[in-house]
């Protein structure tokens, strides 16, 4: 008899055994996916969050990615075919079996950031015109400000003594007229 070894599945299970993936890894995983007759590899990156029934032809890993500010989860199992290989990128000390809570986490922190967000002040918007109005008036202020500040206080007092004496000399115009 030859010695002949049967495949059962496409995955090398010895190479797979020996991944030492653990909770709080990050994790790049390279799957295989088909479009159209076509395979090509896709990656997911990402931080695992529990790793399940270890080593076992039924154990999974479970990896979560912050794509677009939407927490996205996928779980995999260890002896897929589609998985071409799994990369580990970073390896964080952590002190859970299961990392679950980071859900919670990214959401409080999410929270945190609207509330700041809705506490701020909201400011009025105001139209092009009603902008170039209020340009006018302020221009027209400062521009009547300035006039008074160059003038000197005796020469406001002469236009007062003038402006007074034009109006004393209407009505004496007038009652000539009348007569």
């Amino acid at each position: 008899m030859e010695n002949t070894t049967i495949t059962l599945s496409p995955v090398n299970i010895e190479e797979r055994k020996k991944l030492d993936i653990r909770s709080g890894d990050t994790v790049r995983v390279h799957l295989k996916i088909q479009e159209k007759g076509k395979i090509r590899i896709q990656k997911f990156e990402g931080v695992v969050l529990a790793v399940k029934h270890g080593k076992e032809t039924g154990g999974t890993f479970t990896v979560r990615k912050v794509m677009s500010g939407v927490g996205v989860e996928k779980i995999f199992p260890i002896y897929s075919p589609s998985i071409d290989k799994v990369e580990i990128v970073k390896r964080s000390k952590v002190r859970r079996a299961k990392l679950y809570y980071i859900r919670e986490k990214v959401a409080r922190e999410i929270r945190r950031k609207m509330r700041k967000i809705m506490s701020a002040p909201v400011v009025e918007e105001i139209s092009v015109e009603e902008s170039k109005e209020e340009e006018k008036q302020t221009e027209g202020d400062t521009i009547s400000e300035a006039t008074s500040i160059t003038e000197a206080p005796a020469d406001k007092r002469e236009k007062e003594e003038k402006t007074e004496e034009k109006i004393e000399e209407k009505p004496k115009e007038e009652k000539k007229e009348e007569k």
